[in-house]
């Protein structure tokens, strides 16, 4: 626990009366923040079913990522990011791993925050380059310095992250990422989310 009396790690909002009743997890934040990695774990110890935006755009297109890119640009991929997302704003019970893109349209901040608690996972650029440094599978990072490149993504998005959460957790190691994440669930959008204790 911090000196204020919140846990270590985490940096929250008051507590966002407005938020819907609606018990989804939308996990935001950039390219290694390590969504995906957490989600998984975090939807199994709250019972919850796990999807990753990424994952099922790339099953409904039956094409990688990359190639949408290459086909269809940026722009295209976002129109498809946001109908994927829509589909998944109609459930319920989810954890849900987004791409680190989704905040760019306002229309996909709009669905998150109107359809359960958003979470965004903060890394540093160094961290987010230390993780990402052998994958070769990311549209954006496909340039000669890719700590340059995760700099200036988090200089535009990190704003767009923080004015979407409703609270923000410091990534780290996965199981301790995981209840700080539901701590500040718990804290900040009083949702019914139980503390699971980690080593």
């Amino acid at each position: 626990m911090s000196a204020t009396g919140l846990p270590s790690g985490w940096h929250g909002r008051p507590s966002y009366s407005g938020m819907p009743n609606r018990d989804n997890i939308f996990l935001i934040g950039l390219m290694g923040a390590g969504k995906s990695t957490v989600g998984r774990q975090l939807a199994r110890q709250l019972g919850k079913s796990f999807e990753d935006t990424d994952t099922l755009l790339e099953t409904r297109t039956g094409v990688s990522i990359s190639l949408i890119f290459d086909i269809e640009g940026e722009s295209g991929f976002r129109q498809w990011e946001t109908k994927v997302l829509a589909g998944l704003c109609d459930k319920h019970h989810q954890v849900i791993a987004t791409g680190g893109g989704i905040v760019l349209m306002s229309q996909n901040r709009d669905l998150m925050q109107q359809s359960g608690a958003v979470v965004y996972l903060h890394a540093a650029p160094s961290l987010l380059h230390e993780r990402t440094r052998h994958d070769r599978n990311r549209p954006l990072l496909q340039v000669e310095d890719r700590l340059a490149r995760l700099s200036e993504l988090y200089g535009e998005r990190d704003p767009l992250y923080r004015a979407t959460a409703h609270c923000v957790v410091d990534s780290g190691p996965v199981a301790r990422t995981c209840h700080r994440v539901q701590e500040a669930l718990a804290t900040t959008c009083q949702t019914a989310v139980s503390i699971t204790n980690y080593a």
